[in-house]
């Protein structure tokens, strides 16, 4: 059987209408769509959901962790809350959020068909072995449906230890996301799926990448095409 990539592409865009156009524009390339909740002027859910067809992963990353929000908690988890009401194919909710948020998510996912994707993405380095299972080990006890681990490379090392994540995560059958961000990373954003990896993210285009590192969509696919994939 020919293997699929599941392949995400981020929208960073400030307001709904540019996010909705591109969005449109990228869909027939991409398996998913992450809106950027943090990225918009003025954050909604309800407009993506009722004009986009491509199944949806809100994220609305706060400043702590890499993202752009910078309001209080409660205002950030009102928006994902709302998507998880509304049925999104997938919502994205920090490992390290506060405990109350997490209740929060556990308690309308009770609700409700969404995935929830628990992440931890380390801007500086590449931890142990030790500390990555650990970190995927917290996301399964906190009920996550998928893990997402992401690290910055600074070495093929480093690259190694993070995608070998994905033999622990098929002995204890959960779904992960994880690769490397920076140069040296680049190569594990297009290996992780044909690894065992649940999904990749790429970028709308060069200029719009969302994290270090990141492909457009047409480059990741012209990849995947030589590939033959």
């Amino acid at each position: 059987m020919k293997f699929h990539p599941r392949i995400c592409v981020s929208i960073g865009r400030e307001t709904i209408d540019d996010a909705l156009a591109i969005a449109d524009s990228v869909a027939a390339e991409a398996d998913v769509l992450e809106i950027r909740l943090d990225c918009l002027a003025l954050p909604a859910v309800s407009p993506f959901l009722t004009l986009l067809r491509k199944p949806l992963l809100f994220t609305n990353r706060p400043v702590w962790e890499g993202g752009k929000f910078a309001g209080g908690e409660e205002e950030r988890m009102g928006a994902l809350l709302e998507a998880v009401a509304e049925n999104c194919g997938y919502v994205d909710l920090e490992l390290l959020a506060p405990d109350d948020s997490h209740q929060k998510m556990r308690e309308a996912l009770q609700q409700s068909s969404t995935k929830l994707i628990l992440s931890w993405h380390n801007f500086q380095d590449t931890p142990t072995r030790e500390e990555l299972v650990g970190r995927m080990a917290m996301m399964q006890d906190k009920g996550a449906d998928i893990g997402k681990i992401i690290t910055t490379a600074h070495s093929h090392q480093d690259v190694l230890r993070v995608l070998q994540l994905q033999e622990v995560a098929e002995q204890l059958r959960f779904p992960l996301i994880a690769f490397c961000m920076g140069r040296p990373g680049v190569i594990s954003r297009v290996a992780t799926c044909d690894l065992g990896g649940y999904m990749t993210y790429c970028a709308v285009n060069e200029q719009e990448a969302t994290a270090p590192g990141q492909l457009s969509v047409n480059t990741l696919r012209e990849i995947y095409a030589l590939m033959g994939t």
